[in-house]
């Protein structure tokens, strides 16, 4: 640092650990004063000043209702300096019956729907009261039950917290993000609440286990199934993490599945629009209609029309339970801000202990500070007695000396509290009846003094006295359970061949690579249009909802939904648009079959392997190397097999060899070369000489025709076991005459 400036005075500071300290600052404030709730309340900061206000301005749920922007203005003037908007949202929230298990507030207007939840109306529009539950977080807030700490400005005082009479923190639960952490806390019902507080109070030592027979599990405003297993719920309830699954609840109606529930927060214009997307991506042809006939009667009700009643509704919902928001995960994690004043994620018992200790405590107080007004009341009265006894002196005091307050404490020994009382007491009051009057109420205050210091000698009666409040509470607040907890299949999405009718179908694949489908099995595939210069160059038949599988010259395969491509009415479409083949890769067979089928795959040079369809498939646009093909070497048309220990191959080469050998001696593979089917002589392989033309599978009861131009001749297996071969060998040739073999065909 050079002389020229001058920090004298000024207080220094490394800038590193300055904006740590101002970030963990504000790391603080958000996770102790804006996110995470109380565990006393249950409430979060603005939360809880809405309610006071609104318990301030009179908005009791008995009153009428007032606007909205009133009680903003009033929250935001006195207690929190935020934005306007959020303040009112968080107020609107707190109304939302199908958002709060237990709304805090009444309102009056439009504060929003199911379908979606943030259209409310604008606070000048809407009205708003509190609601008779919230009675339960401000019946004891005048008692001397909290602490009372300075609004921001200084200028007034507000409660740190309210008295919650139940732990309000798990009958509507809360969300919530802060830095570093957030909070997922999932509400639930009153009456399970208060059974499990109920029991605490009477053994303080039971066990999770005990807890769980009360509770359930959670309780959302609406009635979705949960669907979460018992044995998620009690370790989340042990953890104080986990998850809940909501599943919608639905019915059958004439046919129609008539949507009666949805999970918690979801729209059902949403999960329509989810629906309908499905259908027009022709996902899901076993729906043919959708409608929306929710009203006011019924809050939801969302009609699906099967498209015959042959569809499998179980099948059918699973499939929309996995695919939209018909099924819900909700993220369960119960951090809260202790009473030691430090967020932590506690168990279930944790929170239901440490609210019953809060609990103890505030009912402590109020007994302790009514106990109070009742000593100040019984000496006040005592000192109205003295005053009634010797009413003719205390009236000359008044009447004739400078001070009687100090004339009144010295004649009648009495304290400055008492000489106030009797000074300012109006003489309508100095009837005969009065002292009646006094000594009566001071008998009641005796024993309500002494029914007050029982109980506060007594942390047993205090603890019977929170239960019994509990009870009456639960009985004045509480309702059924509206989420049925129940034991269901998990869903499955269903794959993309089983949303596809199974219908006959014939691929057509033509010489210049295009593809098509038609309908059925009986197709003159050579009579098909084709494009000029393009020819028939394989076929293959299946069902709509298989796969179909293309190899190339190089021995790639590659695979596409049979009933994505397009009809046989045209000429179809290039396979070089869904694929990225090789340069100078041309397709030359396809094939169709379910995954364990098993076809023989073999090359002009004579190797070749087994190989199940299922190893063929990929979805890599690519292809996926499938058999290796020497150089000068083609690939020879796959050929489906039907039983691989009984049947037989049949290959014959281009000079006119036949080999008959057992297809088991032939090695199953995924990928690769495979072993030698047919043997012929390297040097007429390398001169390009001889290969092998052709390869055909037979069981016992087949022939094998032999083509060669016009002729043909027939063998069955009896007659062809004299070329029968060891694998590898070349074979015998043919009879003269049929040695330039044309085609082979099997025949029944």
């Amino acid at each position: 640092m050079t002389d020229e400036f001058d920090f004298e005075g000024v207080e220094q500071e490394p800038l590193h650990v300055f904006t740590e300290k101002a970030y963990l600052d504000y790391s603080m404030y958000v996770i102790l004063d804006r996110a995470l709730p109380h565990i006393g309340d249950g409430l979060k900061p603005v939360q809880r000043r809405i309610i006071y206000a609104m318990s301030e301005l009179g908005l009791s749920a008995s009153s009428k209702h007032k606007k909205s922007a009133r009680t903003v203005g009033d929250v935001l003037g006195k207690f929190h300096p935020h934005g306007d908007s959020a303040c009112y949202e968080a107020m609107v929230l707190m109304a939302q019956n199908f958002s709060y298990r237990y709304p805090l507030i009444d309102g009056q207007g439009n504060f929003g729907s199911p379908d979606d939840p943030k259209s409310f109306a604008a606070m000048r529009y809407t009205e708003s009261r509190l609601s008779a539950f919230a009675k339960v977080l401000l019946q004891e807030l005048g008692q001397g039950t909290v602490d009372w700490v300075p609004n921001f400005d200084g200028t007034m005082q507000e409660p740190s917290l309210l008295p919650a009479r139940l732990p309000h923190i798990l009958l509507n639960g809360t969300t919530g993000i802060a830095v570093g952490m957030a909070t997922d806390l999932p509400p639930h019902n009153l009456r399970e609440i208060a059974n499990a507080c109920v029991l605490l109070l009477d053994k303080p030592r039971t066990e999770l286990e005990e807890l769980l027979k009360q509770i359930k599990g959670p309780d959302y405003p609406t009635e979705a199934e949960i669907i979460t297993p018992q044995a998620e719920l009690r370790t989340m309830y042990e953890t104080g993490h986990g998850s809940i699954r909501m599943r919608a609840v639905y019915e059958r109606e004439d046919g129609d599945i008539i949507v009666t529930a949805l999970p918690h927060q979801v729209s059902g214009a949403r999960v329509l629009e989810q629906i309908a997307q499905q259908m027009t991506a022709k996902k899901l042809p076993m729906v043919d209609d959708l409608r929306d006939e929710s009203d006011h009667e019924n809050p939801t009700r969302l009609v699906i029309v099967p498209r015959s009643n042959r569809v499998d509704v179980e099948t059918m919902m699973g499939h929309l339970f996995a695919t939209t928001d018909l099924e819900k995960t909700y993220r369960v994690n119960m951090n809260v801000i202790g009473t030691n004043g430090r967020p932590q994620v506690k168990n279930l018992k944790q929170i239901l202990q440490e609210w019953i200790a809060f609990r103890v405590g505030t009912v402590r107080r109020r007994l302790e500070w009514r106990l109070d007004k009742v000593d100040r009341r019984l000496h006040i009265l005592e000192g109205l007695l003295i005053a009634f006894l010797n009413l003719d002196e205390v009236i000359r005091i008044v009447r004739y000396e400078d001070e009687p307050k100090t004339e009144l404490m010295k004649t009648f020994k009495i304290s400055e509290i008492q000489a106030e009382a009797i000074l300012e007491t109006k003489l309508r009051n100095l009837a005969k009846l009065e002292e009646m009057r006094i000594r009566q109420e001071q008998a009641e205050l005796a024993e309500e003094k002494q029914q007050l210091e029982k109980l506060l000698s007594s942390e047993r009666r205090i603890k019977t006295l929170i239960k019994n409040e509990i009870i009456e509470d639960a009985e004045a607040y509480g309702d059924e359970r509206r989420s049925p907890i129940t034991s269901r299949e998990a869903a499955r999405a269903l794959d993309e061949t089983d949303l596809v009718p199974s219908e006959a179908l014939t691929v057509v694949l033509s010489s210049k690579g295009w593809a098509r489908a038609a309908k059925g099995h009986e197709i003159d595939v050579k009579g098909l249009n084709y494009k000029s210069g393009d020819s028939f160059q394989d076929m293959a038949l299946g069902k709509s909802n298989q796969s179909v599988v293309f190899i190339d010259s190089h021995g790639r395969s590659y695979a596409l939904s049979a009933h994505s491509l397009p009809s046989a009415r045209g000429q179809g479409e290039p396979l070089t648009g869904r694929f990225k083949p090789a340069a100078g890769a041309e397709f030359i067979s396809c094939l169709m079959g379910r995954n364990d089928d098993l076809f023989l795959l073999s090359t002009s040079h004579g190797y070749g392997f087994v190989c199940r369809f299922e190893d063929m498939l990929t979805r890599n646009k690519n292809g996926k190397a499938l058999i290796s093909i020497s150089k000068g070497a083609s690939l020879l048309p796959a050929v489906s097999i039907s039983d691989i220990d009984k049947d037989l191959i049949v290959s014959i080469s281009s000079e006119g060899y036949i080999g008959l050998l057992d297809l088991k001696s032939i090695p199953q593979l995924s990928k690769g070369k495979g072993n030698k089917i047919m043997g012929i002589p390297p040097k007429r392989l390398k001169s390009a000489e001889e290969s092998v033309s052709h390869t055909v599978c037979l069981v016992e009861g087949q022939k094998l025709v032999v083509h060669s131009g016009k002729k043909y001749k027939s063998m069955n297996l009896k007659e062809l076991k004299e070329y029968r071969v060891e694998r590898g060998k070349r074979g015998r040739k043919l009879p003269r005459g049929y040695q330039n073999v044309t085609a082979l065909e099997v025949v029944d």
